[in-house]
């Protein structure tokens, strides 16, 4: 139906009655019943259409569209192009239903929404995930924890069959989310490998090994007084950058020297170096626990006057694009947080599969820059 706004002079009087005098413009809506103007929405074309339009059975378009063996190249040829003209689109609801299967994997992040923006490592676990996911056929679904409210919620999404797997990013020790997985026999993989959670497949760096390892190349640089900003030491990765830190410091470890802090952020460095040079104005060194943190330690550093590398020098961990942001340019291990979102969406596809899943442990590297 169409709606046309006529307009017309009309001259009105007191009384309501058209009379000479003073004009006033008034509008009139009239409607045109048009019936060629009415949208109609299309019927979705059904496999029966392309049977009709490709002169196929049935049986044979169904077996293309399926992927199936055994049609003729001429006879595969001829669906695809009778979809094309017709339109077809598989249904892949109905599909899924049928096989009980709904080809997305969940993607859990175990963070507050604000570090979500800040720390560069998850948006590069969800790239690698994402790509070997989406060559598979499969969709990823990210779905976010940031209160014990997420973790009952997401718990429920997951037992609602409308994932087939899982990768978790961040669990913590002991997480209720990681159980609930556990608990629906739900294939499932961890970035990371926290103490106190299911024995799933897991993803991993060695992050004992790779702090000793930066730690000491910083103390060959000939630093006499050295600290750490530690964090997350609720989960793997905080608790064992620590622990590397300790190794490395070996008998020159003194524990008024680390300050620790929940989250891996430019505020908890920035902080936390404040507060390392109330308790040690001599301090000459840091290892702060990730890139972020040590963008903040770095600003510290210079609201307080210090020079880096000069008076203080300062690593982190991860190589994220915090490492190449920081002026001078910080040294920091490299870890590939990208491959690690590929490696726990393999094991994911593995168990899928009926195949084997056993941890990933990747390598990581040493870049040295001009902070240090």
């Amino acid at each position: 139906m169409q709606v046309i706004w006529e307009r017309s002079q009309t001259i009105l009087a007191a009384d309501g009655c058209q009379r000479g005098g003073g004009t006033s413009t008034t509008a009139r809506l009239r409607y045109s019943t048009d019936m060629s103007l009415t949208r109609t929405r299309s019927r979705r074309a059904t496999i029966n259409d392309v049977a009709h339009a490709a002169g196929l059975s049935r049986g044979t378009v169904s077996r293309v569209v399926n992927g199936e063996k055994y049609v003729s190249d001429e006879a595969r040829q001829a669906v695809e192009e009778a979809i094309a003209r017709v339109g077809y689109v598989r249904n892949s609801a109905a599909r899924n239903l049928v096989k009980q299967e709904s080809r997305a994997i969940g993607l859990i992040i175990h963070e507050p929404h604000s570090l979500l923006f800040e720390d560069p490592n998850i948006g590069s676990i969800l790239l690698g995930a994402n790509e070997v996911l989406s060559k598979a056929d499969y969709q990823l679904v990210s779905l976010i924890i940031d209160s014990d409210r997420d973790s009952r919620r997401v718990a429920d999404y997951l037992r609602g069959g409308l994932v087939d797997g899982a990768v978790i990013i961040s669990a913590r020790a002991s997480d209720p989310i990681a159980a609930a997985v556990a608990d629906i026999g739900l294939p499932a993989a961890f970035v990371g490998h926290p103490d106190g959670t299911p024995d799933l497949p897991y993803a991993a760096i060695d992050n004992v090994e790779a702090a000793r390892n930066i730690t000491g190349r910083l103390l060959q640089t000939g630093r006499k007084r050295v600290g750490m900003i530690a964090s997350a030491l609720d989960r793997d990765s905080g608790q064992d950058r620590l622990a590397g830190f300790r190794a490395a410091m070996g008998e020159g470890f003194d524990p008024r020297m680390v300050v620790e802090y929940p989250l891996y952020t430019y505020a908890a460095g920035l902080e936390g170096m404040q507060e390392l040079l109330r308790r040690d104005p001599a301090i000459d060194g840091v290892f702060a626990a990730s890139d972020a943190v040590a963008a903040g330690a770095m600003t510290a550093l210079q609201e307080a006057g210090r020079r880096v590398p000069e008076d203080v020098g300062i690593v982190g961990f991860d190589d994220s694009s915090w490492a190449l942001r920081c002026r001078p340019q910080l040294s920091t291990v490299r870890q590939p947080a990208d491959l690690l979102g590929s490696a726990a969406a393999e094991l994911v596809l593995a168990q899928l599969s009926g195949k084997p899943s056993p941890p990933r442990v990747l390598e990581t590297d040493i870049m040295w820059r001009e902070s240090a």
